[in-house]
């Protein structure tokens, strides 16, 4: 999505991209935040990758707060969303380079499958929420979403 909003040319198709972007990332974010980082931590006492990627999520959540709450005719507006992708961006490599957080999941005893569903399962719950309430908003301190598919469902 983050290709389609560079090649969109009016405010209106923007403005729902980077609404789409933002809540594909809520919702990605809060099954990491809330299934895939406690049971990582839980099965490998990697406190640095874990910290490291909660810090990231936290940067990228306050920025997603303010692309919805400003719009395509704010000067920043463009630019917020492309730096919202590159953090992304950087955040995914971070987790699917070798001995990151990925590479060591695959390696613990953690039951991937399992997780999955349970991924899976929480995706399709904050979604429909999503579709049934527009925008989802969380309260400070919580999230709902970051951006690619879990790729993790047992290699």
């Amino acid at each position: 999505m983050f290709g389609e909003f560079e090649s969109a040319r009016s405010h209106d198709r923007k403005s729902d991209l980077a609404a789409r972007i933002c809540s594909a990332l809520r919702v990605h974010a809060t099954i990491e935040e809330e299934i895939f980082y406690p049971a990582y931590l839980e099965a490998t006492q990697d406190t640095e990758i874990h910290h490291e990627a909660e810090i990231e999520h936290q940067g990228a959540k306050r920025l997603i707060d303010e692309i919805e709450s400003t719009g395509p005719d704010d000067d920043h507006f463009e630019a917020r969303v492309s730096v919202l992708q590159e953090m992304i961006r950087h955040h995914v490599k971070e987790e699917e380079r070798s001995g990151g957080m990925f590479a060591k999941a695959r390696s613990s005893d953690m039951d991937l499958r399992a997780l999955g569903r349970q991924l899976e399962e929480r995706k399709l719950e904050l979604k429909g929420e999503s579709d049934e309430g527009g925008m989802q908003r969380m309260p400070p301190g919580r999230s709902r979403g970051a951006g690619r598919d879990m790729r993790m469902r047992s290699h």
